[in-house]
């Protein structure tokens, strides 16, 4: 019960209370890293993050998880953990992204949470959700977890296999 408390919390949280980022940069690759709770105009506007524009615009989502997304709308909630200095991260999360908007899921349904290169976040959330690799997708239905995707899924097709869990757990 707590936990279901407090993911509702986190939903509603960053849409009234949302904090800036933490930004830096990383020791490896000189990239933006974004720590913390991260808005897509961010992600869009913010030329550090090109990937992120080329990648939605150049993506057709899985017809098969549109329909399975579309049928559930507006009862899924996506908490999206990443790495702005990440490659998977960078290949995958706008993919979903374009997945999820595609779909009509409401963009407050859907929360990024930017990681560090040790997996932390701002308030230890990576943690209280066990996030080891990223990206994660915690698909939730009120306000429990139903799945999760990490990095490329077991096959390769993420945003398939998010559409399959939306049809398993939401029935």
């Amino acid at each position: 019960m707590k936990k279901i408390f407090f993911v509702l919390s986190l939903f509603a949280g960053t849409a009234v209370f949302a904090q800036e980022p933490e930004v830096s940069r990383d020791a490896e690759n000189g990239s933006k890293v974004l720590k913390g709770f991260i808005t897509v105009e961010t992600l869009a506007t913010d030329t550090a993050f090109a990937w992120y524009g080329s990648g939605i615009k150049s993506f057709t989502p899985n017809a098969e998880a549109l329909a399975a997304l579309r049928a559930h709308k507006d009862s899924v909630y996506v908490l999206a953990f990443g790495g702005t200095w990440c490659d998977d991260t960078k290949q995958v999360l706008p993919k979903m992204m374009a997945t999820f908007q595609a779909a009509g899921i409401p963009a407050d349904h859907i929360t990024i949470l930017g990681v560090d290169r040790q997996k932390k976040t701002l308030q230890n959330l990576s943690q209280t959700f066990g996030v080891t690799n990223v990206p994660t997708f915690i698909l939730l239905r009120n306000g429990r977890e139903v799945g999760r995707i990490v990095e490329y899924g077991t096959a390769g097709l993420p945003e398939k296999e998010i559409g399959k869990m939306v049809t398993a757990g939401f029935k």
